[in-house]
C-alpha cells in the first residue's frame, strides 16, 4: 500500500502540480496511520463525526502532506 501511495504522490505533485494532499483516516484504523506515517503525512488535525459509515457519525484524523514536504522526503 506504501508504494501506491507513493505514486499517487509522485502524480499529484509532479505532473498535476497539487500543492497539498489530505487523508481522513479513523483514529483506530492503525494499518491505514502506519501507511501514512510512512509516506510523509503529517497529522494535522481530528475531525469531529466526519463521515457517516454504517449508520453512525464516525470521528477522523486529518492526515496531510505538502510539494514541499514530499519532496523532502523523497529526497532522503
Amino acid at each position: 500500500m506504501s508504494e501506491a501511495v507513493e505514486l499517487i504522490l509522485r502524480l499529484a505533485f509532479k505532473e498535476l502540480k497539487l500543492h497539498r494532499i489530505e487523508a481522513n483516516v479513523q483514529p483506530h484504523n492503525l494499518a491505514s496511520i502506519a501507511v501514512l506515517q510512512r509516506t510523509g503525512f503529517t497529522k494535522e488535525g481530528f475531525s469531529r463525526k466526519y463521515l457517516k459509515i454504517g449508520g453512525r457519525w464516525r470521528d477522523h484524523e486529518r492526515w496531510v502532506i505538502i510539494a514541499e514536504d514530499w519532496k523532502l522526503n523523497i529526497k532522503k
